[in-house]
């Protein structure tokens, strides 16, 4: 094995630290530390993307960016009747700020951006601290097996064309990673222990299935990392576009499934 194939590995390591301590801080406060936290994350996220649809636009970037992070705050203190119109709010603002080339890009990825913030801080102020938890740690183990699995038994590709460094092997180490993380779960979550695996494993998948939606949306508009604000992950979307998939199945699990 080279030094090479590692040479990413420090600064995702201190990343991820600087960031596990302060997400871990927001999360065990919950409430309004909370729900600023993850405003200023989705309005970072929508900053990002309209940074890489429109370049030569950043001061559209900016106030699309806050005009999110204020949306996100807002509908998190609002009753259920009031929650949509605040939320669409900069979605549409948007699309009639973009040219008709990038809007389905701007209002898919937008709309997904600010309805998943919403739900990580509904999740952690209405469902308790086990279910937010649990969402974390699968998406995280999903990454770090993935990770890992990727690097040491490679194979092939799972969608070269779309995202170049994703192996079967660190896909399917994934899925064995949260079923685990599930089976640990259950009882804190309620559930029987074959229900949690299952949502576990399909929580995974749409983490992935987020990642992939990213990586699809960076090639199209020609760039590597949607920022450089994170060292060693790029940019915010870079690093929590799997968040955004798993709060997305939990939503339609709440949705549908109860």
């Amino acid at each position: 094995m080279s030094a090479g194939r590692w040479s990413d590995l420090l600064p995702r390591l201190l990343s991820a630290i600087v960031m596990l301590v302060v997400g871990a801080v927001e999360i065990w406060l919950g409430g309004i530390w909370f729900a600023v936290l993850i405003a200023a994350a989705s309005g970072g996220m929508v900053w990002e993307l309209v940074r890489m649809l429109r370049p030569d636009e950043p001061a559209q970037a900016m106030q699309l960016g806050v005009m999110s992070a204020v949306a996100v705050l807002v509908a998190t203190q609002l009753p259920p009747v009031w929650i949509g119109p605040v939320l669409v709010s900069p979605v549409l603002s948007g699309l009639f700020q973009m040219p008709a080339a990038a809007r389905v890009r701007y209002g898919l990825f937008s709309l997904w951006v600010l309805c998943a913030g919403f739900a990580f801080v509904w999740l952690r102020n209405e469902m308790g601290l086990a279910w937010i938890l649990w969402v974390i740690g699968v998406v995280v183990v999903t990454d770090i097996a993935g990770y890992f699995a990727g690097k040491i038994i490679g194979g092939p590709k799972l969608w070269p064309r779309v995202s170049p460094k994703k192996t079967w092997s660190g896909s399917s180490a994934g899925w064995v990673a949260a079923a685990v993380t599930g089976g640990l779960f259950a009882a804190s979550l309620g559930l029987a222990p074959l229900v949690a695996v299952l949502l576990s494993v399909a929580i995974s998948m749409a983490s992935q299935a987020g990642d992939i939606a990213e990586s699809a949306l960076k090639r199209q508009v020609g760039v590597k990392d949607s920022s450089a604000l994170i060292p060693g992950h790029g940019g915010l979307l870079d690093r929590f576009d799997g968040m955004l998939g798993a709060a997305a199945a939990f939503l339609i699990y709440v949705t549908f499934l109860g």
